[in-house]
Formats: C-alpha cells, sequence, structure tokens
C-alpha cells in the first residue's frame, strides 16, 4: 500500500520547480525503468507484485508493491506500465563540447515529444550529448522522459547559454545548422564532427544563432517546386539529418 504522503510527493514531481528542488525525477514503464537501472540505482520503485518478482534492489532503494488500481493514482501515463521509479538528476556537466565528436544543439524546441524523441534518435545514431539553449523543454518532463524510451540513460542532456557555446569554439569546428537558405543536405560532403543546431517548431534557429552556422543545410522537398507541407517536424528533421551524417561513416 502506498501513503498519500507518497502519492503526493510522487505527483509534485510533475512540476519543474519540484523536480529542480528535490533533484529528482520520475520515470514509468519497464523499457525506462530498466534502461536507467542499469546505471544508477533509483531512490524509491513503486510497482506491481508481477513487475517485482524476483527483483533485488540495494538498501538505498525504497520498494512499494501496489495494485494496478495504487498506480494509477501516482502514474502520469493514461495507462501506467507495472513500474514507476524516482531516479536522481544527473549533475550538471562545464557546458563545453568534444569537437572531435559529433553533438546536437536544440535552441528553443519547446514540446516535450519532440526533445524526447531528438534523444532517442540522438542514441540510435551514437550521438552522446545534446545542449540546449535554457528555453528548451525539461529534460526530466514526464512526457520527455518517457518518450526517450530509455535514451535518456544513455545521452547527456545540458542547458546553458547557446550562443556563446558556440562562440567559443575553435574557427576549425563546423557549425551545421538545417536552414531555408541552405544547400541541398543530400549533395553535401558532411563531417562526423563538429555541431548541428536544430531551431524551434515555429521559428527555426533564433537569427543571432543562424548567424553562426557555418554549414547551412537543407532537406528539400520532393519533386522541389511541386506544393507540400510548409515545413517537417523538427524530431523528423534531425533524424533525417543524422542520418545523413552517418550513412558514409
Amino acid at each position: 500500500m502506498i501513503s498519500k504522503n507518497k502519492i503526493k510527493y510522487i505527483r509534485s514531481l510533475e512540476l519543474k520547480k519540484n523536480r529542480n528542488k528535490e533533484g529528482k525525477f520520475v520515470a514509468e514503464g519497464f523499457k525506462v525503468v530498466d534502461d536507467l537501472l542499469a546505471l544508477q540505482p533509483a531512490d524509491l520503485i513503486v510497482a506491481t507484485g508481477e513487475w517485482l518478482l524476483g527483483k533485488h534492489f540495494g538498501a538505498e532503494t525504497e520498494v512499494i508493491e501496489v495494485t494496478d488500481e495504487e498506480l494509477k493514482k501516482v502514474s502520469f501515463l493514461q495507462h501506467p506500465q507495472q513500474v514507476l521509479a524516482v531516479f536522481k538528476q544527473a549533475t550538471s556537466g562545464d557546458y563545453s563540447i568534444n569537437t572531435s565528436e559529433l553533438s546536437l544543439a536544440l535552441d528553443g524546441v519547446q514540446d516535450p515529444g519532440n526533445l524526447g524523441t531528438i534523444i532517442r534518435i540522438a542514441d540510435w545514431f551514437g550521438i552522446t550529448h545534446i545542449y540546449c539553449s535554457q528555453d528548451t523543454a525539461d529534460v526530466y518532463n514526464p512526457k520527455v522522459v518517457q518518450a526517450t524510451m530509455g535514451s535518456i540513460a544513455r545521452v547527456k542532456v545540458e542547458y546553458g547559454d547557446l550562443l556563446g557555446l558556440v562562440e567559443s569554439l575553435p574557427a576549425d569546428v563546423p557549425v551545421y545548422g538545417t536552414l531555408l537558405d541552405g544547400d541541398n543536405i543530400y549533395q553535401q560532403k558532411l563531417e562526423n564532427r563538429g555541431l548541428i543546431v536544430m531551431g524551434n517548431e515555429g521559428k527555426g534557429i533564433s537569427p543571432e544563432l543562424a548567424k553562426k552556422v557555418n554549414h547551412k543545410l537543407l532537406i528539400p522537398n520532393f519533386p522541389e517546386g511541386r506544393a507540400t507541407a510548409d515545413s517537417l517536424n523538427v524530431a523528423i528533421a534531425t533524424a533525417i539529418t543524422c542520418s545523413e551524417f552517418r550513412r558514409n561513416f
């Protein structure tokens, strides 16, 4: 049985201010929770007896067995998936880029589903670091965590002064960005290092940051000149872009 105070505590972590105050976040579902448990212990696990069967946890983890109905009271999902866990947030890094690798930068991506999907895409294409502007959605939003499908355990997401970060890069580091005045991505020689900048869902890359992009890319519609959708979803555009970078490596 789970107490009312524990339910209140878990539900409070839906809000960013409470997550930041506690330094915790919620993960749900066996896939997401199992991937995170492989890297770090949970502070709290609330799960059905079926999920807990045969599992063992250290003394640092509080375990509460619940019924399906009790799990619904704490879950942020419409259809809870046997387990919910509370983890510590990762400590912030120094917000600096390893220029020998390929990294992603997100400029004002605000939809939690998009951010979670982009983290999953980065994981698929072997990109381990994402650098976000301060107005990008919070990585620990429950909707983001769920959309990553466990990739949050393997991709480091940092927040800071994105413009300042790009300005600090050595001149020989390629900074790529998807822009309407860019060159056809399918006709470019793309390096397997540098920074790929993806912009806000409605506004794209901010004008100040766009000036720092030294390799402008365009994902063309087909056939050229045909009336089509105005734009691609930012997560889909990220997937196409990352795929092209990995095509020849």
